[in-house]
């Protein structure tokens, strides 16, 4: 039966499916950000600096955010499920391949460009499917699906940390993610599908008045960016998530810096961030269906900036190192999933994957920023105490963006 043909209560009830496929999806593609467990192996076995296993990420994130731009059109053209396929089979190439890394080029091709690439046709569909299905409770419904995202690192690298690589080395860990994430991702591509043109949920009325409703009206891209609050979204975006990324970028070698000697609660900070991430992703997402979008973002940028400063002082003191670790992923998590959300109430689900895919080269900017703070400063230091306050600075001044921003008037035309 197609979905155009389905009850309504069948249709409603099915739309929950999607938001599993967007787990399944997020959970593989989340293992960008268990990064730092290759970190040490890979400078032991090739000479590498901490600049240099940074600039794999840089280029991962980067790679990610402007491959979203292009995926984002074409999953508003041609649908979820092919997007979301390119996306499984990149992912999983990058990842095999890097079982064959011999220099610091390749794996930035392999793990860089490809995953990046995997990553961003990956990542494009599950957010604007979830818009879609879910007007009513777009915030819970974008934060459930991208909560994967952020949860995937608390599965994939502990595992990876504490017995693939000790075990098996790091070239066969890479292999055996490679083959987990295809199938994970396989699952996604294939349960991810638009609901029929002009679905509603039964009883659902759009209530314009609310702190979080919908926009009436579908901006195009360019509409999108001739609003103020888009510029403004964007500079809070970037400088906001680039704490962020700092610290899961380092996150391994900071806590081997602050004289943790046990792999095992070294390991436990990437478990404590990524819950903290997701987290964020889910519980900031429903706050924001009821104290409003940018209620949220400015509530959670002002905690992260002070939070930064808070997590370097916490020293070798393991419970306040978990504690702030957990915090900072949170008010990561947060900007992931409320932009998104956020980007579909203020400009329209129609053209959402191509709109929020602009909006995310923020993300892509903070991929460059973040972590060139951690891994250049320590580089400089040999302490992570400048890369914490710079972020933390950089944090402040997104939370003064964001504060500029707010609902954008529909266009002139539109107006008249």
């Amino acid at each position: 039966m197609s979905a155009t043909a389905q009850a309504p209560h069948e249709t409603h009830l099915n739309r929950w499916w999607h938001v599993v496929g967007g787990l399944c999806m997020n959970l593989a593609l989340g293992s960008l950000y268990a990064w730092s467990v290759f970190v040490a192996p890979l400078e032991k076995e090739f000479g590498w600096t901490r600049a240099d296993t940074s600039t794999v990420f840089t280029v991962a994130i980067v790679v990610f955010a402007l491959s979203f731009i292009v995926a984002g059109r074409l999953q508003d053209r041609l649908g979820p499920f092919r997007i979301s396929l390119v996306g499984s089979v990149l992912l999983t190439l990058g990842f095999l391949l890097c079982t064959k890394t011999s220099s610091l080029t390749y794996l930035i091709v392999c793990f860089g460009v490809l995953v990046g690439v995997g990553n961003g046709f990956g990542y494009a569909t599950p957010i604007p499917v979830m818009a879609k299905w879910f007007p009513d409770k777009r915030g819970l419904a974008v934060g459930l699906a991208v909560a994967g995202y952020g949860g995937g690192s608390a599965i994939f690298g502990p595992m990876a940390n504490l017995w693939l690589i000790p075990t098996y080395g790091w070239r066969t860990t890479f292999a055996v993610l490679g083959v987990v994430f295809f199938a994970m991702t396989l699952v996604g591509a294939f349960l991810l599908k638009n609901p029929p043109a002009g679905y509603r949920p039964p009883g659902w009325v759009p209530a314009p008045a609310s702190k979080s409703a919908a926009t009436t009206y579908e901006f195009s891209p360019g509409e999108m960016w001739r609003t103020a609050p888009a510029w403004f979204m964007w500079v809070a975006y970037a400088l906001g998530c680039s704490a962020g990324l700092m610290v899961i970028s380092q996150l391994v070698p900071f806590a081997k810096s602050m004289k943790i000697s046990s792999e095992a609660l070294q390991t436990m900070t990437l478990f404590v961030g990524a819950v903290g991430s997701a987290s964020g992703r889910v519980l900031s997402g429903w706050m924001s269906d009821a104290l409003g979008r940018l209620n949220v973002l400015r509530l959670m940028i002002g905690v992260s900036a002070a939070a930064m400063p808070l997590l370097y002082l916490s020293g070798n003191n393991v419970a306040m190192l978990y504690v702030m670790v957990f915090v900072v992923y949170w008010c990561f998590g947060t900007q992931l999933s409320v932009n998104a959300s956020t980007t579909a109430d203020f400009w329209g689900t129609k053209n959402a994957g191509i709109n929020y895919g602009l909006l995310f080269t923020a993300y892509g900017v903070a991929g460059i920023i973040g972590p060139k703070i951690g891994g250049a400063l320590f580089d400089k230091y040999k302490d992570y105490k400048a890369a914490f306050y710079t972020a933390a600075v950089l944090a402040v001044i997104a939370l003064v963006f964001e504060f500029l921003a707010k609902r954008p008037a529909l266009p002139a035309e539109r107006r008249a």
